[in-house]
């Protein structure tokens, strides 16, 4: 099922052929260098299984992402049920990856700001989250720029507490203020 299009992006149920791709993004230190680690072929398949369970138990989820113009899998960009230990949890938290090779060309803000739009108008959704790490800059300029607002630093309960990741930002976005950015 295709959830949502953008001009030049298709936002999809995953499919057998995209896990090959998944897991290589997820072996490159690059891609990955923002995570605790890079991810085996192993991990990186069971991840992809558990973004498919949590699509077909909420209806949402993080989407396999492609190029139209060469239905070529590029990522993923979409929702996620938060539920680690935090004052912010449980939440819904939009994310995205990508491979390196699409990074540079607008891919993550234009699937990021539509499935803004379907996660306000279709699944309404009353609020939004974003996370990262503090020092990844790239993703926090896509959080700026589909008008996330930041909240606040706080320590991943999740991250070694001697990891440089250790340091995460929060930004949110209520459904009355995406309204007003319209």
């Amino acid at each position: 099922m295709i959830y949502i299009e953008t001009p030049r992006l298709r936002l999809h149920d995953w499919k057998e052929a995209d896990f090959e791709p998944f897991s290589r993004m997820n072996a490159d230190e690059e891609v990955m260098r923002y995570f605790p680690k890079t991810l085996s072929k192993e991990e990186s398949d069971a991840f992809a299984q558990a973004i498919i369970a949590e699509i077909k138990e909420f209806g949402f989820g993080l989407y396999a992402v492609e190029v139209k113009e060469a239905n070529e899998f590029i990522g993923f960009i979409g929702f996620h049920r938060a539920t680690f230990e935090s004052d912010f949890t449980p939440c819904i938290e939009i994310g995205w990856r990508l491979k390196k090779e699409a990074w540079g060309r607008g891919y993550a803000t234009e699937g990021a700001k539509a499935c803004l739009q379907y996660g306000f108008e279709e699944l309404g959704f009353d609020e939004i989250f974003s996370f990262t790490a503090a020092i990844n800059e790239p993703s926090k300029q896509v959080m700026k720029k589909i008008g996330l607002q930041f909240v606040k630093e706080f320590d991943h309960p999740r991250v070694d507490k001697d990891s440089p990741l250790l340091k995460h930002v929060l930004y949110h976005i209520q459904s009355n203020d995406y309204k007003k950015l319209k």
